[in-house]
């Protein structure tokens, strides 16, 4: 009976590693498993009729990698660039992607205790792609299905694009 309480409390979610980064004051965490690598934010190529949260796409060794600027699909407010932006490659099942983030934190791990299922928001908001809320000390993460995210009715206009 345990464990069907705290997957209920989760969401759904399990323990496991985040990569902690920033979007604006607020910090998300993603699943470790899912990152390629962090680079630090360069010029991408501009692809004509994308909405405006994909900025291009980069060549990296070889492959095409769509970028994706989260603080921009999540309505985040004016996007600076600095030293401190960073594009987080990610290796998700159907595809290789890149996602802009304000910067990157650390790598923590969370156990099924320490995550809690998102609170039920208006129905404007669009709370799929959110895991669950992580806690850790007096840090509150957002946690991001990112794969869920990425693979979104919006990404299917990158797909066409891309394709």
């Amino acid at each position: 009976m345990a464990t069907e309480t705290s997957t209920a409390n989760t969401g759904g979610a399990a323990g496991g590693e985040f990569l902690t980064f920033t979007l604006g004051h607020e910090e998300y965490g993603m699943d470790i498993l899912k990152v390629q690598e962090i680079r630090g934010y360069d010029a991408v190529t501009a692809i004509a009729n994308t909405p405006p949260f994909i900025k291009g796409v980069i060549n990296l060794r070889g492959i095409i990698v769509p970028i994706v600027d989260l603080r921009i699909k999540f309505n985040l407010g004016k996007v600076d660039y600095d030293q401190f932006t960073v594009v987080i490659i990610l290796n998700l099942s159907s595809r290789v992607v890149g996602v802009v983030v304000d910067s990157v934190s650390d790598v923590l791990t969370l156990t099924p205790d320490q995550i809690k299922a998102a609170p039920s928001l208006s129905t404007a908001l669009d709370t799929r792609y959110i895991m669950g809320l992580g806690t850790v000390e007096q840090r509150m993460l957002i946690l991001v299905d990112i794969e869920r995210l990425m693979s979104g009715k919006d990404m299917e206009l990158m797909d066409e694009v891309m394709a």
